[in-house]
């Protein structure tokens, strides 16, 4: 069986990075409502050597860009950490998801195999096949940094459920 490199990462995407968006209204919204300083939840963090809230949907984004540019053969757009509001954010959200939108499905054609290349030039350098990066290193990066934002938020109060998480499909 052939796998649509397209269909298994654009739209994909696509969905959990509208449902941050959602999140980041819903944790914005309860934060106001319980008169909670915003840097209280942004800066947040499950456990002190983890990444706090803020970072956790900057990797997610950076994933998301990285992942579609890669197997689209464009290159990888850079990527700057100066975030700090929830408006900042939804921004970085925004402009994530206006790139990989402008990539279309012909430009995925024959990514499955394509060499990708992870560090290279240095003694982490990993090569490997479009198909086993987006189902074994992309997807799953890109999906442990969304959920744990989730739990940032789940574990400091803000009331979410798994269709929050899930957002539209």
């Amino acid at each position: 069986m052939n796998l649509n490199m397209y269909s298994s990462s654009v739209p994909v995407f696509t969905q959990m990075l509208a449902s941050l968006q959602d999140i980041l209204q819903k944790a914005q919204a309860h934060a106001e409502a319980k008169k909670i300083d915003d840097q209280v939840f942004l800066q947040a963090r499950i456990a002190p050597d983890m990444f706090h809230f803020i970072r956790q949907i900057q990797v997610a984004t950076d994933f998301a860009t990285s992942i579609s540019a890669r197997l689209a053969g464009v290159a990888v757009p850079e990527s700057q950490y100066e975030e700090t509001s929830f408006a900042e954010l939804q921004e970085r959200l925004t402009q994530t998801l206006s790139f990989i939108k402008s990539l279309n499905e012909a430009q995925f054609t024959g990514s499955e195999t394509r060499e990708i290349v992870l560090r290279p030039g240095t003694p982490k350098e990993k090569k490997l096949s479009g198909h086993a990066y987006l189902l074994h290193y992309g997807l799953p990066q890109f999906f442990f940094h969304v959920t744990t934002a989730y739990a940032i938020l789940r574990h400091h109060g803000v009331e979410l459920g798994k269709r929050d998480y899930m957002g539209q499909y």
